[in-house]
């Protein structure tokens, strides 16, 4: 072979094996972006080429697939459908042909469409015998009953909220309701006018209420007075005291430390040297204010991490962590001890405090998916419950579930009494805004107890009433009756 063919051989061979690689290339290495890039309309196309596996609520799916007209404008062939698709949203997220999708829809999107690796051997089997491929199911931990009273409540109430209900004993999920709230299937379509319409108007510059805002994962807020609970824990925890009915030395007024500014009480309630039962019951600011400044900023944060502020929790779908300050003076620990100052705290965060509480101590890690399942209903995977952390010991806990219960018995929130059972509770009127201009969050954080001593539920509920006078703005008024409400229909279901 003579010069020039050999170079042309030698280059042809080049391009053959830069083909090879390039193709090999794209096939192995790069074959799981190239699947799952959102730019890839062959994914979507697949995605809704058949209908999605459900998430299922009590036995019940909540989600559907409705058959589209394909054409030209339309290549999808499925899109979403949802049951009560305002009231389930914080769960289920949304999944629309045109925006993408949210919370469990995404999280779980490989075992919904069947494109899961776990699903492999059952979508071979099912090629061989011809059978079209199929979703799996999600199915959660929530209680329908739990969500629709709680988001009922916070409807009824007519402002902006959330509220949350766990299981102390596993951490389980019962209810995640946020309010207002907006219908996935308004906008789970492509993007026809339609679609574009409903998801513009419920975007936050066109719609200032933020429909689409999980509010009881991802937003914080100043916990006001049911923070005392975790400065009650710390002060147990650390031996500042031993027991709820102690005096705890504190004067009125308190001027908080290194300043000459009393730390108020609302109203006409005696707190001089009151008891933790005592200033519990009423609320005293003074006594928890000086409290947390005599155990001081690093004790104050211990306790508050092991409650779980400042993590974020995974349930799966990620809440954003809760905030107790970790650079703080004196006085600015104080305040934070009251759960003003920078503390802010997720509806979710509120209650796994109450849950611990309930609990004996035992911090339960909060999830709302118990198992997956393939189309076939196998059982793909399995939630366990896993403890999260101890802030409290036994004994200590059951101090201060002591103290809740007086709350509820004959102080603070007593509208959250039910009949046939104990409620621990600690009400809440968080100020905020410049100079505490804005009108206040009311809060309720409960547990129910039954005869048998078992805790079935822990709730936190927080409302934001803008339409409310001022004063008629409490955490005993507005939060705990949907709090009660929310205990009562899980206590009616494990009957």
């Amino acid at each position: 072979m003579n010069k020039p063919l050999r170079r042309i051989a030698i280059f042809c061979g080049l391009l053959v094996l830069a083909l090879l690689i390039r193709d090999n290339w794209l096939q192995y290495v790069k074959a799981d972006s190239l699947r799952t890039d959102p730019n890839n309309r062959r994914v979507l196309i697949a995605r809704y080429s058949t209908p999605r596996g459900n998430i299922i609520v009590g036995g019940d799916p909540i989600t559907g697939s409705k058959k589209t007209a394909t054409d030209s404008l339309n290549d999808f062939a499925y899109k979403r459908t949802y049951k009560d698709g305002p009231m389930w949203a914080p769960v289920t997220g949304f999944a629309s042909q045109a925006f993408g999708a949210t919370q469990l829809e995404s999280l779980e999107d490989g075992i919904l469409t069947g494109t899961d690796d776990r699903l492999f051997f059952r979508n071979t089997l099912d090629m061989l015998t011809g059978k079209p491929k199929q979703g799996g199911n999600v199915v959660t931990t929530l209680n329908a009953a739990a969500q629709k009273a709680a988001y009922d409540g916070l409807k009824g109430v007519g402002g902006k909220g959330a509220a949350v209900a766990l299981d102390p004993q596993t951490g389980a999920i019962l209810a995640l309701a946020s309010y207002p709230s907006y219908d996935p299937s308004s906008f789970a379509g492509n993007s026809t006018s339609v679609d574009s319409k409903a998801w513009t108007s419920l975007q936050k510059k066109n719609n200032p209420s933020d429909p689409m805002l999980n509010r009881a994962l991802r937003e914080t807020y100043p916990p006001g007075s049911t923070f005392k609970v975790v400065t009650a824990a710390a002060a147990l925890e650390n031996g500042l005291y031993t027991s709820a009915d102690q005096p705890t030395n504190s004067p009125v007024p308190y001027i908080l430390p290194d300043s000459t500014t009393p730390l108020k009480n609302e109203g006409s309630i005696n707190c001089k040297n009151v008891n933790m039962r005592e200033a519990l019951r009423v609320s005293c600011n003074s006594v928890f204010g000086k409290m947390g400044a005599d155990l001081g900023k690093d004790k104050m944060l211990e306790e508050a991490k092991k409650f779980g502020f400042n993590s974020e929790q995974f349930t799966p779908v990620r809440a954003v962590a809760s905030n107790f300050p970790e650079e703080m003076n004196r006085p600015s620990t104080a305040l934070s001890s009251i759960g003003q100052y920078e503390t802010a705290a997720t509806p979710l965060q509120m209650a796994m405090v109450a849950s611990a509480v309930a609990n004996d101590g035992k911090l339960m890690k909060p999830y709302m998916v118990d198992k997956l399942q393939a189309p076939n209903l196998d059982v793909v995977a399995q939630t366990q419950p896993e403890e999260l952390s101890r802030p409290l010991s036994e004994q200590n806990a059951q101090i201060l579930q002591s103290m809740m219960e007086t709350v509820v018995k004959q102080g603070t929130g007593t509208r959250a009494q039910i009949d046939g059972a104990t409620v621990g509770g600690k009400t809440g009127t968080a100020q905020h805004g410049l100079n505490n201009s804005e009108k206040p969050y009311a809060w309720f954080i409960s547990y129910a107890k039954l005869a048998d001593g078992s805790s079935p539920v822990a709730v936190a509920v927080v409302v934001e009433d803008e339409s409310a006078n001022r004063d008629d703005i409490s955490g005993g008024g507005l939060a705990a009756p949907i709090a009660k409400n929310v205990m009562e229909a899980v206590i009616k279901s494990k009957k």
